[in-house]
């Protein structure tokens, strides 16, 4: 699959300050960025560091009244197409220490308050069977809505409302399968089928030593979602965090499918 990414981002500043930008889609061993531009055209680059886990590329903006950015990038995905419901735990007592953090509660994804649910609803099942009836669950039973929830909402209150948007379904996911005690993560992403288009949300859950994508929303599949960064929840994979006062004019993602 061949994809082409475009993304522009405006806000204006009432007074200086720095941000921290996360919108280039990193280059891994399932998938390949080429011919990547990252534009500043308002605002200057302070420098770049790694993201979470060394995964993609956080970079340090300073903004004196507006930000103006502009990202292109093609991708080439290349991981493998993996049936999900046939893969197995990874015995929590061979998990490296880095993938140990994604076991345990985060600040919007609070699972040790899904224990009873999930012992209730899914008892029967194991592994990536659990995690893909746990992605389908919240398919059929959550409303897509864009009015639903902020930056600031928590799993729980997602999943009392039963609304919200990638974000959220993502953080209702990893908050279940976090609490049946396989690891998850958040991923921040593009993917061509998102509607409305926007910087999109899906997961990864740790099974069989590796990390297998899943979008609880059903609007990406894991040979079209582009992976920018992850973390545990939201608050680690925002493209955009500013450490002063920044309103958004205007935001845009297209994410389109290209011939082979």
């Amino acid at each position: 699959m061949l994809l082409n990414v475009t993304a522009s981002l405006i806000y204006s500043a009432t007074q200086s300050c720095d941000a921290l930008l996360q919108v280039e889609a990193t280059s891994d061993a399932g998938q390949r960025c080429e011919a990547s531009r990252l534009l500043l055209l308002s605002g200057s680059d302070l420098g770049q560091v790694e993201g979470e886990d060394a995964i993609g590329t956080r970079r340090w903006v300073s903004v004196t009244t507006q930000l103006d950015c502009r990202y292109e990038t093609q991708v080439e995905i290349t991981r493998p197409d993996v049936d999900l419901s046939q893969l197995q735990e990874t015995p929590r007592y061979q998990l490296r220490g880095a993938v140990i953090p994604y076991l345990m509660p985060s600040r919007n994804c609070q699972s040790d308050l899904f224990l009873d649910f999930t012992a209730s609803q899914f008892s029967d099942l194991r592994g990536g069977a659990l995690v893909q009836a746990m992605s389908d669950w919240i398919k059929t039973n959550f409303n897509y809505d864009i009015f639903a929830s902020n930056a600031g909402t928590t799993a729980t209150e997602s999943f009392s409302s039963l609304r919200g948007v990638c974000r959220d379904y993502a953080h209702v996911l990893i908050a279940l399968v976090r609490a049946v005690g396989i690891p998850a993560r958040f991923v921040s992403a593009y993917a061509p089928d998102v509607k409305p288009q926007d910087f999109h949300a899906v997961v990864e859950v740790f099974l069989e030593g590796d990390w297998h994508l899943v979008d609880p929303t059903g609007m990406a599949q894991p040979a079209d979602i582009v992976r920018i960064c992850v973390g545990r929840d939201a608050a680690d994979a925002s493209f955009l965090t500013s450490y002063g006062f920044l309103t958004l004019q205007e935001q845009s993602v297209q994410v389109e499918r290209l011939a082979v």
